[in-house]
């Protein structure tokens, strides 16, 4: 058990930083027009934050599919980006604020990278899946995943 809740929070942190320190950094250079020196900042403030909360957002979105229970490929593209977005905009303003954006700046970051929570939702949801499966993890209402390794 001990073992399978290390695996968990190997794959949704290492699935969490990959995906979001691109994503992010991208957004936070032309959207939400920082500096480079201001995206490194921001960014290393953040990887610790994304160690602290991958599970957690591991956990949430678990959870939020299972009571959602989506039923159609439509559905779950839909929950995906509602359950990232409900949780990973707070987190980012503060990271953004922290990382020198002011004003204008906080709320078109803001908007952009909630644009981009309701876009990424479910190529996110499958990364994270993927990289699950990589660790022998499934999440609730999940085959296990072949991609031939």
């Amino acid at each position: 058990m001990a073992n399978q809740r290390l695996r968990s929070f190997a794959a949704d942190t290492l699935a969490l930083v990959i995906f979001f320190t691109i994503v992010s950094g991208l957004n936070e250079r032309f959207i939400a027009g920082m500096s480079w020196p201001e995206v490194a900042t921001s960014r290393a403030i953040g990887a610790p934050l994304m160690v602290l909360t991958a599970r957690p957002y591991g956990y949430w979105r678990d959870w939020f599919l299972k009571i959602t229970s989506p039923a159609s490929t439509t559905a779950t593209i839909i929950m995906d980006s509602i359950a990232l977005l409900g949780f990973q905009v707070p987190i980012y303003v503060l990271i953004i604020f922290a990382g020198g954006a002011r004003g204008m700046g906080i709320v078109t970051g803001a908007l952009g990278f909630a644009a981009l929570m309701l876009v990424l939702g479910r190529p996110y949801g499958l990364w994270l899946e993927f990289v699950r499966s990589r660790f022998g993890l499934t999440g609730p209402g999940q085959k296990p995943m072949s991609l031939g390794g």
